[in-house]
């Protein structure tokens, strides 16, 4: 899991986690849903500007999950 803080809270980016507990290898995945190996990455290092949520729809349909099994966001107790 990586953790990306922001202003009120932090990300959990948990793509890696998913893939790894599950066998899936990342080439694969990344052939399967036609999604870029830097994007995937990015994904994964939680080192993103921006969102793409047709990537996120296929990453969730083809790893049969829910958005919050990739990245989840959690706001502080404040």
């Amino acid at each position: 899991m990586v953790k990306v803080n922001v202003e009120k809270g932090y990300y959990l980016f948990k793509l890696d986690d998913l893939l790894n507990g599950n066998n899936f290898s990342k080439n694969k995945v990344m052939r399967e849903t036609n999604t870029d190996f830097k994007v995937l990455q990015r994904i994964i290092n939680g080192d993103l500007s921006k969102i793409d949520v047709t990537v996120f729809a296929r990453l969730c349909d083809y790893l049969d999950c829910n958005l919050t099994d990739i990245v989840e966001y959690i706001p502080n107790d404040n």
